[in-house]
């Protein structure tokens, strides 16, 4: 599970990376506003443990940023014990709260509760559609049998797609979640990707069957 911890005070940064790393966690730092949210953007953590007082941008407007492009779970760590703080996070999007300082046990018990809430993301760990095979859990494509290798922003678009299958997923939605929300205008980036996986995966690449495009709103995966 990775998991992004934002804090200004390097002490509380290195005590949360040792602590969290040692229980198998792959953690990413950051020490101010900007780097948490240029963080979420790159790596797509699953949970979020963000302070309040950082330099730059409050743990408040990452927190609001953050709910514009995505519901990852977001844990606050402060030392702000005022119930107008808590209620101020929580409206703002955290989904819980904890007082410093705390235990090493409390925190793991927050992040473990945290993670039981975050939907699986796909119910079918293994996806095939014509003949190709889409591991989720593995990472690997296969078509009739032999790998297919993609770049890593090949499988996350079609990860993102995989995972809503059926469903119209928009292209606003798409190049947040591939490329991050500054890219909400980039259409030339799903064309070009869209093109390389269809290459890859589907029979007739000028026919798809299974990437298909709906004019003006975004793509739609189906397995039939």
């Amino acid at each position: 599970m990775r998991i992004l911890i934002a804090d200004d005070d390097p002490q509380m940064l290195r005590a949360l990376r040792i602590t969290l790393t040692a229980r198998g966690y792959d953690v990413t730092t950051a020490a101010d506003g900007r780097a948490a949210l240029d963080a979420a953007i790159a790596t797509h953590p699953d949970i979020v443990v963000i302070d309040l007082g950082m330099p730059g941008l409050t743990g408040i407007e990452v927190i609001e940023a953050l709910r514009g492009w995505t519901q990852v779970p977001v844990l606050v760590v402060s030392g702000r014990s005022e119930s107008w703080d808590k209620v101020e996070a929580l409206d703002a999007g955290a989904d819980d709260y904890v007082t410093k300082p705390f235990s090493a046990d409390e925190l793991l018990a927050r992040i473990r509760a945290l993670s039981r809430r975050t939907p699986a993301a796909s119910s079918e760990p293994v996806v095939t559609f014509g003949d190709v095979t889409v591991d989720l859990s593995a990472r690997v494509v296969t078509r009739a049998g032999a790998a297919v290798r993609l770049t890593p922003t090949e499988w996350r678009l079609l990860e993102v797609l995989v995972h809503n299958r059926d469903r119209l997923v928009t292209r606003e939605t798409l190049l947040t979640e591939v490329w991050g929300p500054q890219y909400t205008t980039d259409t030339g980036y799903l064309r070009l990707y869209l093109s390389q996986l269809r290459k890859k995966l589907e029979p007739e690449p000028s026919k798809p069957r299974h990437l298909l495009t709906e004019p003006g709103m975004g793509y739609r995966f189906v397995a039939g």
